[in-house]
């Protein structure tokens, strides 16, 4: 996955953090 997002460019790259970030927030709230 990381691998992925290094050849996307830097603004899917704020995408893919963000959405890493609601996914790790969603976990720790289960």
């Amino acid at each position: 996955m990381r691998e992925r997002t290094m050849g996307l460019p830097r603004s899917t790259q704020r995408g893919f953090t963000l959405i890493e970030l609601l996914i790790v927030v969603v976990v720790i709230g289960i």
